[in-house]
C-alpha cells in the first residue's frame, strides 16, 4: 500500500511542553558523563548534511543523516558499543541526502523524539524514513516556528522554521531551521533553506539571528546565503556540508565570495572531514 508521506500537523503549546520535559528526562542518567561543554559535530558523510549535537547535560542530537551508511560509522566514534540511545532526531527535511542515512539510524538506535516537517515527496528515501519514524515508538513532533526545545538544563534550540501548513511546499523550502543556544554562542543550522526564507527570518528577527557559527544553505549551493542573512547571522564560522568533488560544484563560487566577504572563515567537510566544534558558553572553537 502506498505510504502517504504527509507529515504531522503542528503541535499546540501545550503538547510542545511535554516535549521540553521528554528532552529533559534523559539527562539524569547522563549526568555522570556531563561537562561544561557543548559539542556540535558537522559529520563527514559525503554529499549530504548531517549534524550530532551533545550537550553539558549529556543529551544527543542528531540533525539529518546523510544518503547512506557512513552516518553510522560517525555516530559510533568516541561511543561506547553498547550505547544504542539517542534522544532527539531532527529530519530537516525529506530529501535523499538527508534522511537516506536516517533510516539506518532509527534502526541501530533507539530514538526518544522526531522532529520533521510537513512535505509531500515521493522519493524512495522519504517513504523509508516515514516508515521508519512511525514505527520507530518515539514522539512524533511536527516543526513550527516558534518552538524553543530545552535540550538539558543549560541548551535551548529554537525552530525559526517552517511555519504553517507546509505540505505543498517545495522541499528544500520547507526545512527546518534552528538556531541552537549555549550561554552567549549559537549554532545557525539552516537545512536547505533558500534564500527567500532565508530574508525573511532576517527582516522578521533581525539582529537575534546573529550566529557565531552558521551552517551554509543547501551545502553551499547558489540558492542560499544571501548577502542580507550573512549581514544579520555575522558568523565566524560558516560551515559547508558537501562531498568531495561533487557533481553539484557545492560550494559555489559566489556563495564562498560572499561568505568570505562577511568575515566568516570557511570550513568544508569535503576538504576537512569530519568538523567538530566545542564551547563553553563564552568562546568556540575548532578541535
Amino acid at each position: 500500500m502506498k505510504v502517504n508521506f504527509v507529515w504531522l500537523r503542528a503541535f499546540t503549546i501545550s503538547i510542545l511542553t511535554v516535549f521540553s520535559i521528554l528532552v529533559w528526562l534523559p539527562v539524569a542518567d547522563s549526568a555522570e558523563s556531563a561537562t561544561d561543554l557543548l559539542e556540535v559535530r558537522f559529520m563527514d558523510v559525503g554529499q549530504g548534511d548531517a549534524i550530532y549535537v551533545r550537550t553539558p547535560d549529556g543529551v544527543e542530537v542528531v540533525i539529518d543523516g546523510g544518503a547512506s551508511t557512513a552516518v553510522l560509522l560517525e555516530l559510533a566514534k568516541d561511543r561506547s558499543l553498547f550505547d544504542r540511545s539517542l534522544d532527539v532526531v531532527i529530519a530537516t527535511h525529506p530529501d535523499t541526502d538527508h534522511v537516506g542515512g536516517l533510516n539506518d539510524v532509527l534502526e541501530r538506535y533507539q530514538v526518544g523524539t522526531i522532529l520533521w516537517t510537513e512535505v509531500d515527496h515521493e522519493a524512495a528515501a522519504a517513504r523509508a524514513f516515514a516508515r521508519a519514524a512511525a514505527a520507530e515508538g518515539a514522539k512524533l513532533i511536527s516543526a513550527q516556528a516558534g518552538q524553543v526545545i530545552q535540550l538539558g538544563a543549560s541548551t535551548t534550540m529554537r525552530v525559526l522554521s517552517p511555519f504553517g501548513d507546509t505540505s505543498n511546499w517545495e522541499s528544500n523550502a520547507a526545512s527546518i531551521i534552528v538556531q541552537l543556544t549555549y550561554g552567549d554562542i549559537d549554532f545557525m543550522l539552516t537545512g536547505d533553506a533558500p534564500m527567500g526564507i532565508e530574508d525573511y527570518l532576517s527582516k522578521t528577527h533581525g539582529a537575534s539571528l546573529a550566529s557565531e557559527v552558521l551552517k551554509l544553505g543547501h551545502h553551499g549551493s547558489k540558492t542560499s546565503t544571501s548577502d542580507l542573512f550573512l549581514s544579520v547571522v555575522q558568523p565566524d564560522y560558516a560551515v559547508v556540508s558537501a562531498g568531495r568533488d561533487n557533481r553539484y560544484g557545492h560550494p559555489n563560487t559566489e556563495v564562498v565570495e560572499r561568505t568570505l566577504n562577511a568575515g566568516a572563515k570557511i570550513l568544508n567537510t569535503a576538504e576537512e572531514g569530519t568538523i567538530i566544534f566545542k564551547t563553553d558558553g563564552k568562546a568556540v572553537w575548532v578541535k
